[in-house]
């Protein structure tokens, strides 16, 4: 249970930063309503908090790990949402980028 909450927790604080910085970039660079930007900001926020509810108490670790998580996310974005087409060394990146967050997050410590 605890890796699937660690999953979801990282998914929706990526879909808070992505979708949040895609409507501020909607406001800013193609001249949108400003309601769109503080839409963003207002996510921005979310995606600020949601990181906290992780049990792992280093706040590094969490975020290294997450990093790994936004790349995919990024690049899943850009296909369902842009229409941009991945390439396979994308694809190959972002799998090694989910082969670092479980090593960072699960990796047996003493």
């Amino acid at each position: 249970m605890d890796i699937a909450r660690t999953a979801l927790l990282f998914v929706v604080a990526g879909l808070c930063e992505i979708g949040g910085g895609w409507l501020v970039w909607q406001w800013l660079r193609e001249g949108r309503s400003v309601l769109l930007g503080a839409a963003g900001a207002a996510v921005l926020v979310l995606y600020g908090v949601i990181p906290t509810l992780q049990n792992e108490p280093a706040f590094g670790r969490v975020y290294a790990a997450y990093g790994g998580v936004f790349i995919v996310l990024a690049l899943l974005w850009g296909r369902v949402v842009d229409g941009w087409q991945p390439d396979v060394w994308d694809l190959a990146g972002g799998a090694v980028a989910l082969v670092g967050v479980a090593i960072i997050m699960w990796a047996p410590r003493g």
